[in-house]
């Protein structure tokens, strides 16, 4: 069937490919009735009108963090194609009913294989079909979990076939990935065609998520008395759907954490968080199954918890869904279920799956081996280095490396046939053209069957002639619309559901997350900072090596070594006398762009972008922007200094200054005064301090002539932001000992040493501490004695030359003591609040690690 389209020159007419099935049109020539109000929409908005909306969806995106790791060093912003796929609700309904029956269905099959194993008794299911795969995990036999369902969540990919049917191609059982990104979509969406949304009366997905949260709880309650503790389970910030796990940990309001931030002890499963272990009831998992236990499945997995499995036996901790049920994602199961449901539900099941063949089998693999050029070859046990293979696109050498491959294990590989996907209309090159898609279907156990979301989560392919459409291989998402006739009644986590008034011990306030946040969001902070610092000073040094004034050998040395000390990127200028003084272009573009060397701007900044990463889920929006904002401008550092020294360096540094100052505001105006932001402040102030201390020690305790004593001071105090207070001050005294106030006394001064070591004192005041009575801890006796060296020193005293070694010695002195007392602050922090983790390594390597 080929549609012509009346010619339109603004590419808003759409027309489908002429070959297999189109959601526009169906099987017949005219536009389906759910896609007219859509397509006249976007009719009405024009080119134009289609692409600032794109452009603000992409905006909105980044500006969320919404991002997806292809397997590239960094995350790209997830891709969204501005025109949604429709379905009918009268067509929905049919769809929704499969998909209810497929998860009970499934949820049978678990049951049975790690149960009785009654379909390899019975003969419905080849025992080497089991037993050869490698997510069926021996170690997890018997475990149950409590209520009627065994899945919780179960993800279903479909396309269309020629006749408009749906096809099931595979099933997602472990972690199911894509409801978070597809909730993502819809809040976008709902913002940038809002009018046509809201006309279009959308089927909503609050309550597939409000189903989910309710039924955690409810699984919870098995185990416990008090208020659960619920935590999502990643793998961390590199993980592809990173992005997700922070998102969908944000919207349902659980603890986001990784292996390391949890720890088996008297058998029970714990959370090690700034309260102490609190102790954890459900674990929704992101991590692959046989990862979540180094010693009882993958011996050399660093992101699951050792002996958690023994907790999940004794029934004191419950994994959702349970682990060992990889194995329903074998695709070889497409080809016996319709055996097992007849064994089951007695029927066969409303959605069928693609024909498919298990190279187990004799005859089917006489078949594939002969038929295998318009077949797809899949790996039973799914891999992250293995893809779906389709032969027809395989030249003939490689298709009989394919068939030896096959040949040696053919327990490992099935066979299906190829469906052509339907066409839908995409966004493509400012026309609307038709592009091949997947959806996938969501389902989420409840006290009684599943919830099935309204829509899921479309791909469609970059190219007409696209083949896999997997995120992995640039396929472009779309928000999927369930088109209802009437307005639908609105629900969300914000509802109540009449629940008994909880006990006073349950309504205590619990730390609601791990040590490893709190030590992410300290070192933002102290990174901030150091960055901030060394961008402050070196625009400084700039700014005075351009200058039309001359600037005398001695100042010139003393500054640009205060660089290489208040960054700590030795040798640098402190052992160069020669040459690198006399040019310092390369060293300073050095001490800004190597991201190798640490100490550097990039450096420090691409540490503070890896802390924000790893506790996104803590982030506001607004500070997420802001983030990427300096993302975007650390990027594009190197192409604006490119012309060195003669075109205005420190221009190019400015935007990342204000970028920092606006974030360092986020966190002073916008944080609730909670752990997260007192742990913020903390590491502001460690820093501060530490950088305070650094910049007058390095530059100020040599003695120099007045004339250039002066430039130095000036450029110190332009730097640290009080020069234009030191000069409207009443110099009744010598400038030194102005300008030394502002920079170590003054408490009126939020940059001076003082005023940082005040703050701290403040902040451990209210702390837990372990030391209990009169007695101070270890880290407020040292911000005491640091305050009261201070205090007690006088500024006459600190100025004073020492003839011999020119050098303010007593200056020196109490610099260096202070240095000590703050590193040692800082490592009291580190030891007393921030989980140091422990790397569990194998003793022994065994064959069947590699296996899995």
């Amino acid at each position: 069937m080929e549609t012509q389209a009346a010619d339109n020159p603004d590419g808003l007419q759409y027309s489908a490919t002429g070959s297999g099935y189109d959601e526009v049109y169906g099987d017949q020539s005219q536009i389906q009735a759910h896609w007219q109000y859509l397509l006249d929409g976007l009719k009405t908005l024009g080119v134009q009108g289609i692409r600032e909306r794109q452009l603000k969806a992409e905006r909105i995106l980044r500006d969320d963090g919404a991002t997806y790791n292809s397997g590239s060093l960094s995350a790209t912003t997830w891709q969204l194609d501005p025109v949604p796929a429709l379905i009918s609700s009268e067509e929905w309904a049919g769809i929704e009913a499969g998909l209810q029956e497929r998860a009970e269905l499934l949820d049978l099959l678990l049951k049975d294989i790690y149960g009785n194993r009654d379909l390899i008794r019975l003969g419905i299911l080849p025992p080497e079909l089991l037993y050869s795969h490698g997510g069926f995990l021996r170690a997890c036999d018997g475990l149950a979990l409590p209520g009627e369902h065994q899945l919780v969540m179960h993800a279903t990919d479909m396309v269309r076939d020629h006749t408009g049917r749906m096809q099931v191609i595979g099933d997602r059982t472990q972690a199911p990935s894509g409801a978070g990104y597809a909730l993502e979509n819809r809040t976008v969406m709902s913002r940038v065609l809002p009018s046509l949304f809201r006309d279009s009366h959308v089927h909503r997905l609050s309550l597939f998520f409000q189903s989910l949260r309710l039924k955690l709880n409810s699984l919870a309650s098995s185990i416990t008395n008090e208020q659960p503790r619920i935590v999502i389970l990643t793998p961390g910030s590199y993980n592809e759907t990173y992005f997700e796990h922070t998102y969908l940990a944000n919207y349902l309001g659980f603890p986001l954490v990784q292996g390391s931030d949890l720890r088996v002890s008297k058998g029970y499963l714990w959370m090690k968080s700034l309260g102490g272990l609190e102790r954890v009831d459900v674990v929704l998992r992101r991590v692959d199954d046989f990862y979540c236990d180094p010693v009882e499945l993958k011996s050399d997995s660093r992101l699951g918890v050792p002996g958690l499995l023994e907790v999940v036996r004794a029934g004191r901790v419950i994994v959702a869904n349970p682990m060992g049920s990889g194995f329903l994602e074998n695709p070889a199961l497409l080809r016996y279920l319709p055996r097992i449901a007849s064994h089951f539900l007695g029927r066969e099941p409303l959605l069928s799956s693609v024909k498919t063949y298990w190279c187990g089998d004799p005859q089917d693999l006489t078949y594939v081996i002969e038929n295998i050029s318009r077949l797809v070859i899949k790996p039973c046990f799914r891999r992250p280095s293995e893809q779906s293979v389709f032969a027809s696109s395989l030249d003939e050498t490689q298709r009989q490396a394919l068939i030896g491959k096959i040949r040696k294990e053919p327990l490992q590989f099935v066979a299906q046939e190829y469906i052509s996907p339907s066409t839908t209309p995409s966004w493509k090159d400012n026309q609307l053209l038709p592009r091949p898609s997947v959806l996938r279907g969501y389902s989420v156990a409840t006290s009684s069957s599943y919830n099935v979301m309204p829509g899921g989560l479309t791909r469609v392919g970059n190219l007409a002639d696209s083949l896999n459409l997997s995120n992995l291989r640039g396929a472009i998402s779309k928000d999927t619309w369930i088109l209802a006739s009437e307005p639908e009644k609105q629900d969300s986590l914000l509802e109540k559901q009449p629940s008994p008034v909880p006990s006073k011990t349950q309504m205590q306030p619990r730390v609601s997350f791990p040590c490893r946040v709190v030590e992410n969001l300290y070192w933002m902070g102290r990174y901030a900072v150091r960055a901030e610092s060394a961008l402050r000073l070196l625009r400084t040094v700039f700014v005075q090596l351009n200058s039309t004034y001359h600037m005398p050998a001695e100042t010139r040395k003393v500054l640009l070594q205060a660089v290489t000390q208040l960054t700590t990127t030795y040798p640098g200028f402190v052992v160069s006398e020669g040459a690198v003084s006399l040019q310092p272009e390369a060293e300073l573009l050095s001490v800004v762009l190597d991201g190798k060397r640490t100490g550097s701007v990039t450096a420090n900044l691409n540490s503070l972008l890896e802390c924000s990463d790893q506790v996104r889920e803590m982030l506001s929006a607004d500070t997420q922007r802001v983030i990427n904002d300096l993302r975007d401008e650390l990027n594009g550092l190197a192409d604006s200094l490119k012309q060195g020294l003669t075109a205005a360096p420190e221009e190019a540094l400015d935007p990342l200054v204000t970028t920092l100052l606006a974030l360092s505001g986020l966190w002073q105006e916008s944080m609730v005064r909670g752990l997260g932001w007192r742990f913020i402040d903390m590491g502001l102030r460690v820093e501060k301090a530490l950088q305070g201390v650094s910049l007058i020690r390095s530059s100020l305790v040599t003695v120099l002539p007045e004339y250039q004593q002066l430039q130095v001071l000036e450029s110190i105090l332009l730097s640290s932001e009080v020069l234009i207070t030191f000069r409207r001050r009443d110099h009744s005294g010598s400038d030194m000992v102005q300008g030394l106030e502002l920079l170590l006394h003054d408490s009126s001064n939020p940059r001076s040493v003082f005023y940082q070591v005040d703050q701290l004192r403040r902040h451990f005041e209210v702390l837990p501490s372990a030391v209990q009575g009169p007695v101070l801890a270890e880290e407020e006796r040292y911000m005491l004695e640091a305050s009261s060296a201070i205090q007690l020193s006088t500024l006459d005293d600190l100025v004073t030359e020492d003839k011999n070694t020119r050098t303010r010695t007593n200056l020196d002195q109490l610099l260096a003591r202070l240095q000590y007392l703050l590193q040692e602050t800082s490592n009291q922090i580190s030891t007393k609040y921030f989980d140091q983790v422990k790397v569990h390594q194998q003793l022994v390597r065994t064959d069947w690690d590699e296996e899995l």
